[in-house]
């Protein structure tokens, strides 16, 4: 008897094969950098992968470190460092295989999972010089705003809020978006898109749509990554912002694979999104009906 076909499954396992063949999940269209590149790596250069990529992620995030190199407490102190008094470590997985004799004396490999601690360069004193990020200044590329899309944004209600910080992001504690200046994108498609993704964000207040609360873990955080990323792409194709599905493919790489077993985690996803984007249309139909 052939085995039941699985609908989620199968498209879960398309998504993530088209995801896995991009390129490193992601994307940053404006200049100036106030972070390392994306993906963790250890204190060797190599990279994270899995579950360690999003855990470096979160903690990076949560603790504003610059540098993308970890590392254990002796690895630090062989490199001539010296953690900081009163740094707290992250925690990471190592993965791998060991053999044992089973009860038919026949040798078999078993996996095995150990955690150990790592910590942020940025927590460390004394390592070369190499191990610390510069950052890039941000560079003016005379990139101006599309006044329609700049005015449904405003209309949407959301606090939108632009200094030379080089970040964007939505701050849930303060409830706002933050966005380097327009000026530093590579091109306009590129600032408004971005815009879309920390909007959506923005609708999972509890203010409005109710779906953030607490990142409480690594899956969480990866979920409503999915969440903004599609919900960016819906809101996109809507306003007339083309998405780029090949850069957000890449972005979302990373996400997925932290929910690879959950074979619902993309339709769930893409559920929210639509809500968000949405929730994020009619507000500003809304505003503009009622300035008509």
């Amino acid at each position: 008897m052939a085995p039941k076909f699985d609908v989620y499954a199968h498209v879960t396992d398309t998504i993530i094969a088209e995801m896995e063949a991009g390129t490193p999940p992601w994307r940053k269209p404006w200049t100036g950098s106030a972070s390392g590149i994306a993906l963790p790596t250890r204190h060797s250069g190599e990279e994270y992968r899995g579950i360690n990529i999003l855990i470096l992620w979160v903690m990076a995030a949560k603790n504003g470190y610059a540098s993308s190199r970890w590392m254990t407490y002796k690895q630090a102190q062989e490199l001539g460092g010296q953690v900081s008094k009163g740094e707290t470590s992250a925690t990471v997985v190592k993965y791998g295989t060991f053999t044992r004799e089973n009860d038919l004396g026949v040798e078999e490999e078993l996996p095995y999972a150990r955690a150990y601690r790592v910590f942020n360069a940025d927590q460390i004193e004394g390592l070369p010089e190499d191990y610390y990020f510069k950052p890039e200044p941000p560079r003016d590329l005379g990139t101006k705003a599309d006044p329609e899309l700049a005015a449904f944004f405003t209309r949407t209600g959301a606090e939108i809020i632009t200094s030379e910080d080089p970040r964007a992001y939505y701050s849930p504690a303060k409830d706002h978006i933050h966005m380097p200046p327009i000026a530093t994108f590579h091109n306009a498609a590129g600032y408004f898109g971005t815009l879309a993704h920390e909007a959506i964000h923005w609708t999972g207040s509890e203010k409005r749509l109710e779906r953030i609360k607490k990142f409480a873990n690594c899956e969480a955080y990866a979920f409503e990554e999915l969440v903004a990323e599609i919900g960016a792409c819906f809101l996109g194709a809507q306003i007339g912002v083309a998405p780029e599905f090949g850069q957000s493919a890449a972005y979302v790489e990373g996400w997925l694979k932290a929910l690879k077993d959950d074979k619902r985690a993309i339709f769930r996803a893409a559920s929210e999104a639509q809500k968000a984007a949405d929730f994020i249309l009619q507000a500003a139909d809304q505003t503009k009906e009622a300035a008509a």
